[in-house]
């Protein structure tokens, strides 16, 4: 089996290769090739992978080269992590937005729409390449806005399927407080990526005793802190929303709190240098702890559950299953099929197919709505260009929604992201 990582240079990468190794019985690796344009970094990336396999013992080749045609040739799944414009563009989506009472964010708001019109052309671009080269390869998208870019993705009739940490996270957050194996809890997640709720946390899968009001009864306070929303907010819903949500339900908090201190992008600067001079010494050989606040908790897991799925036979151990981000296709009756949405759903070689999901209480279902009205625009804006395209996303978008704001924010997003957009 082959896989290729497309922005293998990432700092990411170790806690990536570092599931790989531990879960090979899941996943039989072959051959794994770190795609990236950056040769300084993926050579400290490339050397450490390398010192991971083999002190896990793992027999695979890992392999590196910036050239993405070879990188990919032959490969039976393609794994996306890029960032155009690198923590640089992301600096700016977290700081410009702030200038006009905005959340500055790099996949919410008018950051979110920023990173979207930097990344869906390159990434369209990537796919058509693999297609070419091999048009049987999946790819599996890690790049964000994971929504925009998956429904990009199969838009162009590309094998695609978007890939989230979050629902893996919160899984194991409540199996630690609850004291259940992960493996046994199956959440209710629904939504859109970075927009979701747990509607319920069964143990043993779908049809199964719902934990949820024991958790809330028992450990709101907890989960409320990890979620950095005010345990009224559970109280009220009843229910568990993303991390995501508090850009949403505590907007104006949030934006005093990210103009009181250094932005998210330049505390993951630093911790990147600080990482790549690790990844340099040739006697680490495994994923330093430091990785661990970088982000991406628990991503090496939830990669290899989906990718053994995909490329399974049916007698893969691992459940299949999994929270994924794929076309709603009647899922959520209010979408439009060609939506993509963020629930579990039964994933095998054909790909994914989403579990049916109750019907919506209005509070969630208007703001699902609302958003995916604004990806459909956001989507748009990305694919053909254009001022005015950006300006109806912006005004669509549930965190502006006001003409003048979004006009202001219109100009910020143009004039900084000029060397990223050729139309502008």
């Amino acid at each position: 089996m082959k896989l290729a990582v497309v922005g293998g240079g990432s700092t990411y990468t170790p806690e990536l290769i570092d599931g790989f190794a531990r879960l090979r019985d899941t996943l039989p690796i072959g051959e794994l090739v770190l795609i990236d344009p950056a040769a300084d970094r993926l050579k400290l990336v490339g050397g450490l992978a390398r010192r991971i396999f083999a002190r896990q013992g793992h027999p695979g080749t890992i392999t590196t080269t910036s050239d993405l045609d070879a990188g990919v040739a032959d490969a039976d799944a393609v794994l996306l992590q890029l960032r155009v414009g690198g923590q640089a563009a992301r600096q700016q989506d977290e700081t410009w937005p702030l200038e006009c009472g905005c959340v500055g964010q790099e996949t919410t708001g008018a950051g979110g729409l920023a990173k979207a019109l930097r990344t869906v052309p390159v990434v369209l671009d990537i796919a058509e390449r693999v297609r070419r080269t091999n048009p049987n390869a999946w790819i599996i998208d890690f790049t964000n806005p994971v929504g925009i870019v998956t429904r990009a993705l199969l838009q162009a009739g590309h094998k695609a399927v978007g890939l989230c940490n979050v629902a893996i996270t919160l899984q194991r957050q409540f199996a630690s407080l609850l004291d259940v194996p992960p493996s046994e809890l199956h959440l209710d997640h629904v939504g859109l990526n970075h927009l979701t709720w747990e509607l319920g946390v069964r143990r043993g899968g779908p049809d199964g005793e719902d934990l949820l009001p024991r958790l809330l009864a028992e450990h709101a306070d907890a989960v409320a802190a990890d979620l950095r929303l005010p345990r009224a907010v559970l109280d009220r819903l009843g229910v568990v929303p993303s991390y995501y949500l508090k850009y949403f339900y505590t907007h104006d908090e949030v934006v005093r709190e990210l103009g009181e201190k250094p932005s998210r992008a330049a505390e993951v600067a630093a911790m990147e240098r600080e990482l790549l001079a690790m990844y340099g010494d040739p006697a680490l050989d495994e994923k330093p702890a430091l990785l661990a606040k970088r982000g991406g908790a628990f991503y090496s897991e939830a990669a290899v559950d989906l990718a053994a799925a995909l490329l399974g036979d049916g007698g893969s151990p691992v459940s299949s299953i999994q929270v994924v981000n794929t076309l709603n296709n009647g899922t959520l009756p209010f979408l439009a099929d060609d939506a993509v949405i963020e629930v579990q759903a039964r994933v095998d070689r054909s790909g994914p197919v989403p579990l049916a999901v109750p019907r919506l209480d209005p509070l969630y279902a208007g703001l699902i709505a609302h958003v995916t009205a604004y990806e459909d625009l956001a989507l748009d804006a990305a694919l053909r260009g254009g001022r005015e395209r950006v300006a109806k996303a912006l005004l669509a978008h549930p965190l502006v929604g006001q003409f003048d704001l979004a006009e202001g924010l219109t100009d910020r997003l143009l004039a900084h992201n000029k060397e990223h957009l050729a139309w502008a």
